[in-house]
């Protein structure tokens, strides 16, 4: 099983990647907020506990996000892997992570960390929010998110690198030499 964390700012390209990495090694993608709005709009159980924190303004815990997670990664048949995105984001929810998957005799192949200077970041998300009309792509905003991402990673960069599973990609370049540093990683495995 290809099992990989794609890590990296606000603009940094996990989404694109993240589908050339589906597209070349037929993994599942994780996307959590994505799995997050599927199981409330189905009205699962776990969907209608997440509903009910959200509704509140409140984190979901950890261990429903991991309960969300390992019910989205079971419902995957004939899976060769998959790429988790937007999780985690803590160190404790790197822990859990490793105990799920360790519970169905998995782990987690790679971590790759897409590393993108915060001015480049910036002028991304601006021109998105130019683009696509997102609300929270403004400067003000960004700089916020940009906060609360580095404040939350910097630990985790660590906690892969001690893992022996961190893999640093340069997010600077085109879309396609960025890819071919992924797949060079990837393929090393």
């Amino acid at each position: 099983m290809l099992n990989i964390v794609i890590f990296g700012a606000p603009g940094s390209g996990k989404g694109t990647q993240s589908e050339r990495i589906v597209a070349k090694y037929g993994i599942n993608h994780i996307s959590t907020g994505d799995v997050l709005r599927a199981q409330i709009k189905a009205g699962t159980e776990l969907g209608k506990t997440a509903k009910s924190y959200i509704d509140q303004g409140q984190l979901l815990p950890d261990e429903l996000i991991i309960d969300i997670l390992a019910s989205t990664l079971d419902s995957f048949q004939e899976s060769k892997g998959v790429i988790f995105d937007g999780f985690p984001r803590t160190i404790a929810q790197a822990e859990a992570l490793k105990k799920m998957l360790a519970e169905r005799g998995q782990e987690v192949s790679i971590m790759l960390d897409l590393d993108v200077p915060e001015d480049e970041l910036m002028t991304r998300l601006i021109k998105r929010g130019q683009e696509s009309g997102r609300a929270d792509d403004n400067e003000e905003t960004i700089k916020k998110r940009l906060v609360v991402y580095h404040s939350q990673t910097s630990p985790l960069i660590d906690w892969y690198k001690n893992d022996g599973k961190y893999q640093h990609i340069n997010g600077l370049g085109s879309m396609e030499g960025i890819f071919a540093e992924i797949a060079e990683a990837i393929d090393k495995i």
